[in-house]
């Protein structure tokens, strides 16, 4: 699990924006979120959320990418659906969800199954985590990091 202080993963994962990031190397601030699922209620909320605080984080030099096992085809119709400012991966391998931990046991009902934890990263320029929230509640998520990156800026 990466926490604070820590260096992401040196990978480079692609965007549905045509962008090609190394996490250890982002050349900017980088807010990279976890989310269960393309177009579910609270994901969609979440997105929305970093949409409409999109050209403060671009102001303050902040990229902010979202991160689900979904296709990129599914990402694709969700940014197109929702007019959503935010790029987002496919990590339908699971290895970027593996290497910050976020794939996790949960339990619903009883049942016991994997699945995507809500999780927030800022990264700095360098590669280093600024700040990690793990558990993430979604009302006014974004705009806590928004804070958060700002301050550390």
């Amino acid at each position: 699990m990466i926490g604070e202080g820590d260096k992401a993963p040196g990978m480079t994962v692609a965007a549905t924006d045509g962008s090609n990031m190394n996490l250890a190397a982002p050349g900017q601030s980088l807010v990279l979120y976890f989310y269960p699922k393309d177009d579910s209620s609270g994901c969609t909320r979440e997105a929305q959320d970093f949409t409409a605080l999109a050209d403060d984080f671009r102001k303050a030099g902040i990229k902010v990418v979202g991160v689900s096992r979904d296709p990129m085809k599914a990402h694709e119709k969700f940014i197109g659906k929702y007019a959503l400012a935010v790029s987002l991966v496919s990590d339908e391998d699971g290895r970027i969800s593996e290497a910050f931990g976020t794939w996790v046991e949960k339990s619903m009902y009883g049942r016991k199954y994997m699945g995507m934890e809500r999780a927030t990263y800022l990264i700095g320029a360098d590669g280093r985590v600024l700040k990690a929230w793990r558990k993430v509640k979604v009302p006014g998520h974004a705009q806590e990091v928004l804070n958060a990156a700002k301050s550390a800026a």
